[in-house]
């Protein structure tokens, strides 16, 4: 790809979004909060608020708190399959917010509509190349692509492969690629191949400002791309969305509780819907005891393979700066 196609595509990530540099922040449960998120929009990077299980007016709280801290541009991440949807949509519109990120499933028509009202752009995930299509034309502004090696929820196709299968097939919207990006080098690959920017999370959980308990950070920077795991899915009558986390004590509580709930539904005694949000419950409340209170053997350490590339705990304005850097130099 010419050096003046590369840049056509860094800079159309960075007008979508509006930021310096076409990097957005993932939105990780419990640590992309106000000051995580206002500290990567500052430097120049494009932060997104993880809203999870948030209230909706904690959520207002957390909009509010960012403007204290930037003036730059953000986004929020909502839950397609959170209960309260509509009213986290609501907060959004009211604090006008610029950007959605949906994830956790594809939202139904209403919601679109409502954002789409509101003028606010909306991301959405693109597992395949046919998805991405039918996305677009459902009124997606924009479309990430995150691989397998991603931490967290994870869909089943590396990140290389669907930035062959995607990257060269739309040019509707702009792409974001996601999934075990650590550094410069790989950012300005991606953009070479057609992406427009790219989104990291794992990375910035050893910075400064991330609230990350102190062994949450020791453990990412101990660990290796190896160490982080996708959980397994015991049968087929129980639909479970793997999860990619360092293997620990957290995660045999989650096996046998998986393999609980799959007694009870075949049994007939719970429902499988019922079943499945105990299994997010779950994650919710274990990454809270990994990341926020330090418990990381008992809780949920969710990390991308990325993990292996990190050795130290960093300024988030230098992490931002350098992952920008590869493309930033080649231009």
């Amino acid at each position: 790809m010419s050096n003046e196609t590369m840049r056509n595509s860094w800079e159309r990530g960075k007008a979508f979004l509006g930021s310096r540099y076409a990097i957005l922040g993932g939105a990780m449960s419990w640590l992309s909060e106000h000051k995580l998120v206002a500290a990567i929009s500052e430097a120049g990077g494009f932060g997104v608020l993880a809203t999870g299980n948030m209230p909706p007016e904690m959520l207002r709280q957390e909009i509010q708190g960012v403007r204290k801290l930037t003036d730059k541009p953000f986004g929020v991440n909502l839950i397609a399959l959170n209960p309260q949807l509509s009213e986290l949509v609501e907060i959004c519109q009211q604090e006008r917010v610029s950007h959605v990120v949906v994830a956790g499933g594809f939202p139904d028509k209403s919601t679109i509509a409502a954002l789409k009202e509101a003028d606010i752009k909306i991301m959405l995930f693109a597992p395949n190349l046919p998805l991405a299509k039918r996305l677009i034309t459902r009124g997606a502004d924009a479309l990430i692509i995150e691989g397998h090696e991603a931490g967290g929820h994870v869909g089943p196709v590396a990140t290389i492969v669907l930035a062959q299968e995607i990257l060269p097939n739309i040019d509707e919207v702009p792409v974001f690629v996601a999934g075990g990006i650590a550094n410069g080098q790989m950012v300005s690959h991606l953009v070479a191949m057609g992406a427009a920017g790219c989104q990291v999370g794992t990375r910035f959980v050893c910075t400064d400002e991330c609230i990350a308990h102190e062994n949450f950070k020791n453990l990412f920077i101990k660990a290796s791309a190896k160490d982080a795991v996708v959980t397994a899915q015991f049968d087929v009558v129980l639909p479970v969305i793997p999860v990619r986390a360092i293997a620990n004590k957290g995660t045999e509580a989650f096996n046998d509780l998986q393999l609980k709930l799959v007694q009870e539904v075949k049994a007939g005694s719970k429902d499988r819907k019922a079943a499945i949000l105990e299994l997010e419950h779950f994650w919710v409340g274990a990454l809270k005891r990994a990341a926020i209170d330090g418990d990381v053997e008992g809780g949920s350490v969710m990390a991308g393979q990325s993990i292996g590339l990190i050795h130290k705990i960093e300024p988030v304005v230098d992490v931002v700066v350098e992952l920008a850097s590869g493309v930033e130099a080649q231009l």
